[in-house]
């Protein structure tokens, strides 16, 4: 079909193709078409597709997100953040405040008014994190497992640039002690700098350049260990940062959730709009 307006969003190194879904609705994408649109050598080329909706009542939006192989995924917290400022420059919800209703849950967002490209969502409590059975690799120190929407393996490493992240990735993307859907991997290390971050991504198959459900996981595991406090920043392999407010608790003392009123703060920036003449 052609004619559609695609938008074209970043999310701190995460880009992501939007349509209109009042004009296109989320029945118009199959998963071979957002393969192709997807694809980066054969067509436009994006980590993944959303379709924005009115959602079920006003000041919300229905959020439909697929990874690039057409796979539906339940949350994407960069593609969010990015939802959130199309929304309201669609029109389709208020800038100052908005409900994002995704297939994991509904969050309260907002465009922050700092003049840039930024924005807020709300991921409520991160309930625990695990500490799966999985055997550390040299220069791995310590590894967890916690669900931010999706599931996500962290694993503490001593640098970020020396890890093999296609093949160590995949191999824990794809560990039996993960259950048979697998996980993000998110792999971090502190530097001279701050923190830094790097992911292995289910439904893309490879790295991506950032991970906003991923960092928020990263926080509530190093915040419950004692290894960082919150806010907490973390650079994204795109060298943009994401920011994590919230509550942290350590994690020996259950049933308190490990992370309460988690914030995440990172970019959504429109790069460009384009009318799709063939795919």
């Amino acid at each position: 079909m052609s004619g559609v307006i695609i938008y074209k969003m970043s999310g701190s190194g995460n880009d992501f193709l939007f349509v209109d879904g009042r004009s296109h609705p989320v029945k118009e994408w199959p998963a071979e078409r957002i393969r192709r649109l997807c694809h980066r050598r054969l067509s436009i080329g994006a980590d993944g597709l959303v379709v924005l909706e009115p959602g079920g009542q006003p000041g919300a939006v229905r959020f439909h997100f697929f990874n690039s192989d057409g796979g539906r995924a339940a949350m994407c917290g960069n593609a969010a953040l990015c939802a959130t400022r199309l929304a309201a420059w669609l029109g389709l919800a208020p800038a100052d405040g908005m409900r994002l209703e995704t297939d994991a849950a509904a969050y309260e967002t907002r465009c922050l008014p700092d003049g840039g490209q930024r924005a807020e969502i709300g991921l409520g409590s991160v309930e625990r994190v695990d500490a799966p059975d999985i055997p550390l690799r040299s220069g791995e120190r310590a590894i967890g497992l916690a669900t931010v929407g999706v599931p996500h393996l962290i694993v503490l490493v001593d640098a970020v640039d020396t890890v093999d992240l296609p093949n160590r990735g995949r191999e824990l993307r794809h560990h039996p002690a993960l259950g048979p859907a697998g996980a993000n991997v998110n792999f971090v290390a502190q530097t001279a700098g701050g923190w830094a971050m790097r992911t292995f991504e289910r439904g893309v198959e490879a790295e991506t350049l950032a991970c906003g459900t991923g960092a928020v996981a990263s926080a509530a595991f190093l915040a419950a260990t004692g290894r960082v406090e919150l806010p907490w920043n973390v650079r994204t392999a795109a060298g943009s940062v994401l920011t994590v407010a919230g509550s942290a608790e350590p994690a020996s003392q259950p049933p308190k959730a490990v992370l309460t009123d988690a914030l995440l703060a990172g970019e959504g920036r429109l790069v460009f709009r384009a009318v799709l003449v063939s795919e």
